[in-house]
């Protein structure tokens, strides 16, 4: 059978699955991305001197924050009730610009890969908003998931593309 959209009902109608059959198992989901921007910029947010505040620690908490606000953004997402929420954010000199990664966890019926994604986004869109008055330039891309576990349709890492 091929694959379906999940969140299609069999005449194409838009609907929220029904995961009450599902067990409660432990998931976990990790999602990334990147701002790049000019090293000046990157060296100010560094510095811990931007106009608006702590770029890192602001960040931080908008991410955790929209972790767990996303079934009221994606319109078909549950509620659920997250156990843990990381956001590691690291510097790279390189790209000029920053690494932003979130986790989720939850022990659930159903997964918590739109909530790091979310988390992800809203991180770098702080970020870029922290720091728009001095580099308006500064682009936000690479948002992926990288690995989930649990659930019935088991792991899951980008590396590989399927499960193991």
């Amino acid at each position: 059978m091929p694959p379906r959209l999940t969140h299609l009902d069999e005449t194409g109608a838009a609907h929220m699955v029904d995961v009450s059959a599902k067990d409660v198992t432990q998931r976990t989901a990790v999602a990334e991305g990147v701002v790049t921007m000019q090293a000046a910029t990157l060296d100010l947010i560094r510095s811990g001197t931007a106009a608006k505040g702590d770029v890192i620690a602001t960040a931080r908490i908008a991410g955790i924050m929209a972790a767990k606000k996303t079934h009221e953004l994606i319109p078909l997402c549950h509620p659920i009730m997250l156990s843990k929420v990381t956001i590691e954010i690291d510097f790279d000199d390189q790209l000029p610009g920053m690494r932003i990664r979130a986790t989720t966890k939850v022990a659930e019926r159903t997964g918590v890969e739109m909530e790091a994604l979310t988390a992800v986004s809203v991180a770098c869109l702080t970020i870029y908003d922290m720091a728009k008055a001095v580099d308006r330039g500064m682009t936000i891309g690479q948002i992926r998931l990288v690995e989930k576990t649990g659930g019935r349709s088991g792991d899951w890492h980008a590396e590989t593309g399927n499960a193991g």
